[in-house]
């Protein structure tokens, strides 16, 4: 089957996935999801937590998810199936870790959607203030659905054109910046990305963790490229190079943008703590101006179509996760349904609830704030089982080549790998430790009731 375009046959004779995707393609799906600009919605956020080291934030964010793509790229070899971290955890833990897994996944993969088509319409009602942003929302819900019901061949070659305008925009922004950097001088120290601004005292690790916590969320989505393993031609070695790429492009790219913007940003990082009702619109208010209101108009439409596809590669990899676990006998059965290879019945539910959820934050104030605040526990619990995953097939199990264990990588790494999630989830909100607690303990009782009445044991 590998290397054709045709649908395979799951072992009970129904059509799965479609083979047809490229390495090109995994990544166009990776940076789409993670967006190029991820920052600039949370960098005055970051650098007023951070005093100032904005960049120095990046590194570390960037060190830190490396682990997590390590062991993804273990995993997808020796498990290549849609689903990605539900699957691993179940042959790696059992079958009831790989169901939480899964179950802290979705949490994850169905909010970073509402999320992101949420900036999209935020952006968008900036520009047409005369439409409302929960109209933009739905639209581009709407739209992007209906290119993941497609087919996913179709929908990233459609993405490929969005994420080369992202990159474009990126790199004018890149140029103008060293331009006026190079004529006008920097607003702060050339160094102070990586060391701090000095307003809010000295250097001061425990606020660059802090704000690392948040950081995180920039990243998310470069995981989702897991869940195509079975679409893809060739091996699945193509996948784990698509993970390890993505991550390590996207960390450049943060840690550029941030340093830049942080040397054009008139304020300092105290004055964006003093007035939090300046830190959403930090990036804009730098580039607007140092450069000028064209650069900013410019980098709002790409924010706009930018985040519109980020949804549209999320809502592809939660559509994924909801067919493998109905495949699996954990959700229900009607999800694991295909139509020419398009799991459309498994898009259309993760559609719906990504629909409601954007659309009730776009009307309220405050909706950005609770969903920004829960989306990335769900993530981070997920990574966490993946590092016990590796751990557990390669080390426990024994079930690499030959049975070798080779300490550094299947211990060592995930180990810290594991410890850096823990970490950052309890450096999290509030309400987001409860939101994520409160959806685990609501999967448990699901997998008791399952384990009650003889089900979901595939």
């Amino acid at each position: 089957m590998s290397g054709t375009d045709s649908p395979a046959r799951t072992a009970d004779g129904e059509q799965g996935l479609r083979r047809s995707l490229g390495f090109r393609d995994l990544v166009v799906y990776g940076l789409l999801f993670i967006a190029p600009m991820a920052p600039v919605g949370v960098y005055g956020t970051l650098d007023a937590r951070s005093h100032g080291a904005v960049a120095l934030v990046y590194v570390v964010a960037t060190v830190a998810m490396a682990f997590t793509a390590f062991s993804y790229a273990q995993m997808v070899r020796v498990v290549p199936q849609a689903g990605s971290v539900f699957a691993y955890a179940r042959v790696g833990l059992g079958k009831e870790a790989g169901f939480i897994a899964g179950w802290m996944a979705m949490l994850d993969y169905l909010l970073i959607p509402a999320v992101a088509y949420l900036f999209s319409g935020i952006a968008m009602n900036s520009l047409v203030p005369g439409v409302s942003r929960w109209v933009w929302t739905a639209l581009a819900v709407v739209l992007t659905t209906l290119l993941n019901l497609w087919g996913v061949r179709v929908a990233a070659r459609v993405g490929f054109l969005v994420l080369a305008m992202e990159i474009v925009v990126l790199l004018v922004f890149f140029v103008s910046a060293i331009v006026v950097l190079a004529r006008d001088g920097a607003q702060r120290g050339w160094l102070s990305p990586f060391s701090g601004d000095g307003s809010q005292g000295a250097f001061a690790l425990s606020a660059v963790l802090g704000a690392v916590s948040i950081a995180v969320l920039s990243y998310l989505g470069f995981d989702a490229i897991a869940s195509f393993a079975e679409e893809v031609t060739g091996s699945s070695e193509k996948v784990a190079r698509a993970v390890l790429f993505c991550l390590a492009l996207a960390g450049v790219l943060f840690i550029a943008q941030t340093y830049l913007v942080a040397l054009l940003e008139p304020l300092s990082s105290a004055q964006l703590a003093d007035e939090p009702g300046k830190q959403g619109s930090a990036f804009y208010d730098a580039v607007d101006a140092s450069v000028g209101t064209w650069l900013h108009d410019l980098v709002a439409v790409s924010k706009a179509i930018g985040a519109a596809f980020a949804a549209l590669a999320g809502q592809a990899a939660a559509g994924r996760l909801l067919f493998a676990m109905s495949r699996s006998r954990r959700l229900p059965r009607a999800l694991s349904k295909t139509d020419s290879g398009v799991p459309r019945v498994a898009l259309l539910c993760a559609a719906v609830v990504t629909l409601v959820a954007a659309v009730w934050a776009a009307r309220r104030d405050d909706g950005m704030d609770h969903l920004v605040s829960v989306v990335d526990v769900g993530a981070l619990a997920a990574f966490t089982l993946l590092h016990a995953s590796v751990v557990g097939w390669f080390a426990v199990r024994r079930r690499g080549v030959g049975g070798v264990v080779v300490w550094w990588r299947h211990v060592v790494v995930p180990v810290v790998g594991a410890g850096i999630t823990v970490l950052v989830i309890f450096e999290a909100s509030g309400a987001a430790q409860v939101v994520g607690g409160v959806w685990f303990l609501v999967g448990v009782v699901v997998l008791v009731a399952q384990r009650g009445r003889g089900a979901g044991v595939g």
